[in-house]
């Protein structure tokens, strides 16, 4: 099972995020002594404290796209910030990125709802074009519907990921194995993809994914529907902006 190469890591983050240790080439060299051939590097967006500023996203466009011969994507970890499904970056700056993850982060720029407040803002992030991938929808302290997040990710071709951090014994996160079950049975059952994402702060942890790929293991999950696997799949889910960067 899962006998095909893992071949991308599209959630993390550097030094430029203000909690995370290494640089991009740091984080590029340990794809690649990983086998990883596509790595995303999302910063956090600017609500985040300690984090960086809007001009350094303004400026990406300065930056490469490959070390050691890993593709970058360079992009964000947006903070979702209101039940309309906000995000705490302008559109204008948006489409100039490689990738996004949107998240909710409880503590940042966030006031949890109801279950219905917290599934119409994760659906109303997937309704943002520039959107690719909702981060972590596994906390249980924001609880959400995932029959209707999951019928949203196939409506608006969004991909969910399995946070490999959330299933850590140390993860503050609460429910997460049982939320994540929940979510990949979902996504089973609609034959929906779904990827796996180190949300890695330091070099040592590109990649990971033991966590997640023990779950997947324990309900058989099919290897077909993750994308870390499946690398042309995955970059048709994230666009032309994505594929446009190999030229």
């Amino acid at each position: 099972m899962y006998e095909k190469s893992y071949q991308a890591d599209l959630h993390t983050h550097t030094i430029a995020s203000g909690h995370a240790y290494n640089t991009i080439q740091e984080m590029a060299k340990a794809a690649k002594e990983k086998g990883i051939s596509l790595l995303g590097i999302t910063e956090h967006s600017m609500t985040m404290p300690g984090t960086c500023s809007e001009i350094y996203f303004q400026n990406l466009w300065n930056a490469n796209r490959s070390y050691y011969g890993v593709q970058l994507l360079l992009g964000v970890e947006l903070n979702i910030i209101d039940y309309q499904g906000s995000v705490d970056m302008s559109q204008e700056l948006l489409e100039n990125l490689d990738i996004a993850i949107a998240s909710i982060h409880n503590t940042v720029g966030y006031n949890v709802g109801t279950k219905a407040q917290n599934t119409a803002a994760v659906i109303g992030a997937m309704e943002n074009p520039y959107v690719n991938i909702i981060g972590h929808p596994d906390d249980g302290r924001i609880p959400l519907d995932y029959k209707e997040v999951v019928k949203a990710a196939k409506e608006y071709r969004k991909i969910l990921e399995i946070n490999n951090n959330s299933l850590s014994p140390t993860s503050w996160r609460q429910n997460a194995r049982e939320n994540d079950r929940e979510i990949l049975e979902l996504c089973a059952k609609e034959d929906y993809p779904v990827i796996i994402g180190s949300d890695a702060h330091a070099d040592h942890n590109v990649g990971a994914n033991s966590y997640a790929l023990d779950l997947m293991k324990e309900i058989h999950f099919p290897e077909h529907l993750i994308l870390n696997y499946q690398i042309d799949e995955l970059k048709s889910y994230l666009g032309s902006d994505a594929r446009k960067r190999e030229k």
